[in-house]
């Protein structure tokens, strides 16, 4: 079991505004954060990192919304992190999230979900490699 995740804040909390609240909120958790930069993903880059949804109807849509804006990468370090981290920012669905995580707090939609969280350590790993070499990870 690993104890590094990868998280993005969307696009969506980034022209909300929420995204020093989100960082708070993952450092209030106990994440240490261990590498993190802003960024803008071109539609082929955000096409490169959703491509294991490819097949996917909103595959699309999804490489549409996070090419849109700014967003925050970073990859966060805790024991149990993968695990402990989507228990901190809930269900896809904000409507189905539960109080005080991160999606009920600041997503708007499926869609429009605030934070990107890996689903194994494997994906962390891969997806924190996507945007930081080893130079940058302290």
């Amino acid at each position: 079991m690993s104890n590094r995740t990868f998280t993005m804040i969307k696009p969506d909390a980034m022209k909300n505004g929420h995204a020093g609240a989100i960082l708070n909120h993952i450092i209030k958790a106990g994440f240490r954060v261990v590498a993190l930069k802003q960024t803008r993903l071109s539609a082929e880059k955000a096409g490169e990192f959703y491509a294991v949804h490819k097949e996917r109807p909103f595959y699309g849509e999804l490489v549409e919304f996070m090419s849109s804006g700014v967003i925050i990468a970073a990859i966060l370090e805790k024991d149990n992190a993968v695990a402990d981290f989507r228990k901190v920012i809930g269900a896809t669905n904000p409507a189905q999230a539960d109080e005080g995580t991160i999606r009920k707090l600041y997503a708007t939609s499926v869609g429009e979900n605030a934070v990107h969280g890996s689903d194994s350590d494997e994906n962390a790993a891969i997806e924190g490699s996507f945007f930081f070499s080893g130079l940058e990870q302290f």
